[in-house]
């Protein structure tokens, strides 16, 4: 595919997906299943929503860095029977460091056609408290896109959307969309690539900017559309288990930067370095395990950051929101 070099675009991008996404009602918490990531990555904690009533104590204050978190007015309850999960991949605003995808949970009925129904909840859009104000969450699928088919076979995955996929946005909006489709198919263990047809039509050059695909796309053909350090679970407003495990990819100096989760105040309960598998040029994978102590269920956050080489500053923070429980 033909990359784009400069990721100052990404900063352009922000602004022509904002008005994306119609708001929904609150989730439910559902049974952990099994959609993974690409096989490099390793899955972390099992994606549970938080479901509906009211959190025990006020929503995690904004902190003052980009990213900030979001009132969630939600809180988990009892799994209803005969229901699922599945992740939709849409675009978390910020700077050129920091933007990039977020995977958000869906509870669907009980299907086998999981990979349907995650596209189906992609090209619905974000909702409810990703939607508030802050959140930063938006959707570069065009509106009036519509799924038209959808096959795996032999790990591949040809979707076919209608004309309205391609219409419009510029190249780095375009890049963005297919990289949403690419990582919401890619999340299932049976699918480790995308093929794209429009309106039936297989897609070799895609939209008037002529992005090529030269043939079927990879997660690791969009690596441009990731912030620097990126967490792909526990996905945005999910519940985080206890000891929490946290997995993702990152792009920093050395390969190391720093992990926080936040309690309901703002205030860090546990802070850690994390390394990645690589660093400095090159996009490694990390998988960090977390304990932490609250004395009660509650909303927080989970924070990524850096620290300058220059000259020790903090910088790249990126806040998550995530429901914490009490160890067992």
């Amino acid at each position: 595919m033909k990359r784009l070099s400069s990721p100052f675009v990404l900063l352009a991008a922000v602004a022509l997906l904002a008005a994306c996404g119609t708001g929904v009602g609150p989730l439910g918490s559902i049974s952990p299943v099994s959609p993974s990531t690409e096989p490099s990555l390793p899955q972390g904690s099992p994606d549970v929503t938080p479901g509906t009533g009211s959190p025990s104590a006020s929503p995690i204050a904004s902190p003052s860095a980009p990213g900030s978190t979001p009132s969630p007015s939600t809180a988990p309850t009892s799994p209803p029977a005969g229901t699922t999960i599945v992740r939709a991949y849409f675009y978390l605003g910020g700077d050129e460091r920091t933007a990039g995808l977020v995977a958000v949970l869906r509870e669907i009925p009980q299907t086998q056609a999981v990979a349907r129904a995650a596209m189906e909840a992609l090209i619905a859009g974000p909702r409810g408290m990703e939607l508030a104000d802050g959140a930063g969450i938006s959707n570069g699928i065009p509106p009036g896109t519509r799924l038209l088919g959808l096959s795996i076979e032999g790990g591949t995955a040809t979707v076919d959307l209608s004309g309205e996929f391609e219409a419009g946005g510029g190249s780095m909006a375009s890049f963005v969309r297919l990289g949403q489709v690419v990582y919401t198919l890619t999340q299932f263990p049976t699918v480790e690539r995308v093929a794209f047809r429009i309106d039936g039509r297989a897609v070799d050059v895609f939209g008037s900017e002529g992005i090529v695909l030269d043939g079927p796309q990879t997660r690791a053909d969009f690596g441009d559309v990731l912030p620097s350090i990126w967490v792909d679970r526990p996905a945005w407003g999910a519940a985080l288990e206890n000891p929490a495990r946290v997995t993702g990819s990152a792009d920093v100096f050395e390969a190391q930067f720093h992990m926080a989760i936040l309690d309901n105040d703002g205030l860090p309960i546990v802070e850690e370095p994390v390394m990645a598998t690589c660093g400095t040029g090159c996009r490694g994978t990390f998988d960090v395990t977390l304990g932490y102590d609250v004395d009660e269920a509650q909303w927080g956050a989970l924070r990524t950051y850096n620290l300058s080489a220059r000259d020790g500053s903090v910088e790249m923070v990126r806040d998550y929101p995530v429901w914490l429980t009490p160890a067992r």
